[in-house]
C-alpha cells in the first residue's frame, strides 16, 4: 500500500458520516476491533434505534391486543400510511404513487400482472443479461403463464463485445431496431453484479416512445442513489429495503406506479382486503372499491412488526436526505478506487464497475483473476494465476473476512463486490479492503 492509514483516519475526521447511528459487527480476524463492513449492498447493518422502535410496538400488542389496531401510539390500522410518504420522498414519487408491501419479487409480479399485457406481434419482454437471478425466473415465468415460449420472449441484453457493462446506448440501440416487439422493458436501475447505474430517465423515454411499458427494479438503486421517479415517467418500479435502506433481513419492499395508471379501471389486479378503500373496508362488502392510489395494488393487511424497521430506516433516510448521502458517496468510492489503483497493477485483479462516477452507485465490482471475462454460470480455473491467487471469489471473500477483519460479498465464479455505504462505511474501512487485498495476493504469491 502506497497509501498510509493516517491519510483515512484524517479524511474520516473531516468526514465522518454517520456511523454513530449504527451497530458495526466485531471484526472476525485481522488487527482491528471492528469489522469493515462493505457488504451493505447484500445487507444493510441494523440502525441503532431499530431495536428500541420495535419493541415499543411489539409493547403495545402486549398492553392493548386488538385494540392495538387503534389504541396503541402507532395504531396498526392506518401503520402503512407512516412509511407512504417517506418512501415517496427516497425514490421522488407522489405519495400516491408509492406504498410499502410484500417482497421485491412478489411486487415485481403484482405488477407485472397489471402491466405484461402482451399483444399480436408485441410480446417481448426486455431484461440485462446480468439480471439478478429472481428476476430472470420471474420473467420467464410470466412469459409461460401468457402461454409463450420464455426462451424466445424474454430478451436478454448482452453487453457489447470487450465490454463488462451493458450501456445505455446498447439498450437504446435495440430498442431503435426491435423496440415494436417489446411489450415490457424491465432493467435493473443499479445493476447487482457490475454496480452500473443504468441512465434511468433517457432508457425510460426511449422504452415508453417505442410503446412498450417501462418498469424498474430499484433493489441495488433505492438508498443508493438519487431517484425521480415520478418526473422520469416511469410506469412502475419495486425495491427492496434490506440492502441500502437497512431494515433486516428479507424487509418488507416498496412499489411505485405513476400517478397515470391510477384508478384506470381498464388495468387487471389482484385484489384483497387492503385494496379497497380504507373508509369502507369494514362494511364486509362482497366487491372491492379500490382507491385511485397505489394502495389499490396491496392485497392483505400489512405486517406491523416488519414495516417497524422499514420506518425507523425511512426516518432516517429523511433526517440526513439524499442529496448528502450521495455527495458523501461520491467520495467515498472515488477513494476506495484510488485505493484499488493502488493494488490491483501487478496482481490478478480488475475493477469492472464504470470509471464514471455518474455511471455507478456506491459499489465497485472486482474480477479476480487474469481472463478478461467469465461468462455467466461458469466456475472459474482453479489454477495458479499472476499474483499466486488459487480459488473463487467465495474464497477470497473468507479469508478477507477471517484473516483481516473485511467483510464483502462474493458472486461466483469470479466478483468480489465492495460497497462503500455513505451512510456507516468509512475512509479507514476502504484503507482496509486495499491492504486486505495486497496482503492476500502477496502472501499467496510469496
Amino acid at each position: 500500500m502506497h497509501t498510509p492509514e493516517n491519510e483515512a483516519l484524517r479524511r474520516d475526521a473531516a468526514d465522518p458520516g454517520h456511523r454513530h447511528l449504527f451497530h458495526i459487527p466485531p471484526a472476525d480476524g485481522g488487527r482491528h476491533p471492528d469489522t469493515a463492513y462493505l457488504a451493505g449492498n447484500s445487507l444493510g447493518l441494523q440502525p441503532r434505534a431499530t431495536r428500541d422502535e420495535l419493541l415499543a410496538d411489539l409493547d403495545a400488542w402486549s398492553r392493548l391486543g386488538v385494540e392495538g389496531h387503534l389504541e396503541s401510539e402507532r395504531p396498526w390500522l392506518p401503520y402503512h400510511e407512516l412509511l407512504t410518504a417517506p418512501a415517496a420522498r427516497l425514490v421522488g414519487a407522489l405519495p400516491a404513487e408509492t406504498v410499502v408491501m410484500n417482497s421485491l419479487t412478489v411486487n415485481l409480479h403484482l405488477l407485472m400482472v397489471s402491466f405484461y399485457r402482451p399483444a399480436g406481434e408485441r410480446t417481448r419482454i426486455v431484461i440485462e443479461d446480468s439480471a439478478f437471478p429472481s428476476d430472470s425466473y420471474a420473467v420467464r415465468s410470466q412469459a409461460r403463464f401468457h402461454g409463450l415460449d420464455p426462451d424466445t420472449t424474454v430478451v436478454r441484453l448482452k453487453p457489447r463485445p470487450g465490454s463488462d457493462t451493458l450501456g445505455t446506448e446498447d439498450v437504446l440501440d435495440f430498442l431503435a431496431r426491435e423496440g415494436h416487439t417489446v411489450a415490457l422493458l424491465m432493467l435493473g436501475g443499479v445493476n447487482y453484479l457490475t454496480g452500473e447505474l443504468m441512465d434511468i430517465p433517457a432508457i425510460t423515454a426511449a422504452g415508453r416512445a417505442a410503446g412498450a411499458v417501462v418498469g424498474w427494479d430499484l433493489a441495488h438503486a433505492a438508498g443508493n442513489v438519487p431517484l425521480s421517479l415520478h418526473d422520469w415517467d416511469v410506469d412502475f418500479a419495486a425495491w427492496c429495503s434490506y440492502k441500502y435502506l437497512n431494515s433486516g433481513p428479507g424487509a418488507l419492499g416498496g412499489v411505485f406506479v405513476h400517478e397515470r395508471h391510477l384508478g384506470d379501471p381498464s388495468i387487471p389486479r389482484f385484489e384483497g382486503w387492503w385494496s379497497t378503500e380504507a373508509a369502507t373496508r369494514f362494511e364486509m362488502t362482497p366487491v372491492s372499491r379500490p382507491p385511485a392510489t397505489v394502495e389499490a395494488w396491496q392485497i392483505s393487511n400489512p405486517p406491523i412488526f416488519a414495516m417497524g424497521p422499514v420506518r425507523t430506516s425511512l426516518e432516517l433516510f429523511d433526517s440526513v436526505g439524499m442529496p448528502a448521502l450521495r455527495e458523501r458517496s461520491l467520495r467515498l468510492t472515488a477513494w476506495l478506487e484510488q485505493l484499488l489503483d493502488e493494488v490491483t497493477p501487478g496482481r490478478p485483479l480488475t475493477v469492472v464497475t464504470p470509471r464514471d462516477p455518474a455511471r455507478r452507485g456506491c459499489q465497485l465490482s472486482v474480477r479476480i483473476g487474469v481472463s478478461a471475462r467469465s461468462e455467466p454460470g461458469l466456475r472459474a480455473p482453479q489454477s495458479r494465476t499472476e499474483g499466486g491467487w488459487v480459488g473463487s471469489a467465495n474464497e477470497l471473500t473468507k479469508r478477507l473476512r477471517h484473516e483481516h477483519g473485511v467483510v464483502a460479498d462474493a458472486r461466483e465464479p469470479d466478483i468480489v463486490r465492495f460497497a462503500p455505504v455513505p451512510l456507516y462505511s468509512t475512509y479507514h474501512d476502504c484503507w482496509r479492503v486495499a491492504e486486505a487485498l495486497a496482503a492476500t495476493f502477496d502472501k499467496e504469491g510469496s
